[in-house]
């Protein structure tokens, strides 16, 4: 990830911590929390992201019959 994204990740934790917890973290306890998050808890809301993602298009395959149809030789009708 740019340095940049991963600062302002950090930065977030930090006031986080400052306004829900009443506590002050630096920047490398504030980057150890991120790097937790990142390895421990982020694949699980990435592969519910994927698995939503996938029955979405699923339902949408499944009904491309039915939206993407037009009837045929209708200009005499």
């Amino acid at each position: 990830m740019p340095k940049e994204d991963r600062l302002r990740m950090i930065h977030s934790i930090q006031r986080y911590f400052e306004m829900n917890l009443d506590e002050h973290i630096g920047e490398l306890k504030a980057g150890f929390m991120l790097d937790f998050i990142l390895k421990e808890i982020a694949p699980s809301v990435y592969n519910q992201a994927i698995s939503d993602a996938q029955a979405y298009l699923g339902e949408r395959v499944l009904d491309l019959g039915a939206t993407c149809f037009e009837e045929e030789f209708q200009f005499w009708d």
